[in-house]
């Protein structure tokens, strides 16, 4: 089995220029209101179509809005097991484990694309009152774990 089918759902994440107003828009283009509002930061959980997106509170770069896209998995396992798949295939990975971004817990790994796209692979572990962090920022800080 690939364990890219345990995956829960793609993740977007948004820079936005205008918080409140981008909440005002995607609860009115998803029919649902965000599952958590933070400063500078509001997550939405859509069930139709299957995204978790996220909004975050930045002047974004005259190249778009994308701050980086995930998959959600529902757990560290999962998370390993692709960042080996990706590994085997020859992407270069880095690991975040036990990081509190966004609000919450999370083990995850990253990869980039020929492009510069960062992709992550994420569990939540729990919700924290903690930050965005610089897992939000263009420049993450990232800690290497395990070759």
């Amino acid at each position: 089995m690939n364990k890219l089918d345990n995956a829960l759902k793609v993740h977007v994440a948004l820079k936005v220029h205008d918080l409140e107003a981008s909440i005002s828009f995607y609860s009115r283009l998803f029919g649902v209101e965000p599952v958590k509002v933070k400063p500078a930061y509001a997550k939405f959980d859509v069930r139709h179509p299957a995204v978790n997106l996220t909004l975050n509170q930045d002047t974004p770069a005259a190249g778009g809005t994308l701050s980086h896209l995930g998959i959600q998995v529902p757990s560290t396992e999962d998370v390993l097991a692709i960042r080996n798949r990706w590994r085997e295939s020859g992407l270069e990975t880095r690991d975040e484990m036990q990081t509190d971004c966004c609000y919450a817990l999370q083990d995850k790994a990253w990869a980039r694309d020929p492009d510069g796209n960062e992709w992550e692979v994420f569990v939540v572990l729990q919700d924290t009152a903690g930050a965005i962090g610089s897992c939000c920022s263009d420049t993450p800080t990232l800690v290497q774990i395990g070759q």
